[in-house]
């Protein structure tokens, strides 16, 4: 049950800061290439340190927490996700800040 609460805060946590998309105009899935450039060096540096703690026994997942379904490491899908949704919803709260204060 925990496991999808933690996907239901994801989901919710996306849901919202998408509506800034098509109210607000702010153009942050439109330049997806440039979301991708922000996205990349995130899930990169943070998967790699998650793996890394995993690895050398540091950091450990319960799971009871998580739905079971475990990437290359055994980094749960939780994490990657959470690694694109945060830094997608700040892109998305950081366009809209800057378009209502262009106003």
């Amino acid at each position: 049950m925990a496991h999808l609460t933690y996907l239901a805060v994801l989901a919710g946590c996306l849901l919202g800061a998408l509506w800034l998309e098509p109210v607000l105009r702010v153009g942050v899935l439109r330049r997806w290439r440039r979301l991708l450039l922000m996205l990349v060096p995130v899930v990169l540096v943070f998967g790699a340190w998650d793996l890394a703690g995993i690895a050398a026994q540091q950091w450990s997942y319960d799971p009871a927490q998580t739905i079971g379904v475990l990437l290359p490491g055994r980094l749960p899908v939780e994490e990657l996700l959470f690694f694109i949704v945060v830094p997608v919803c700040a892109v998305l709260g950081y366009e809209a800040v800057r378009k209502v204060l262009k106003r």
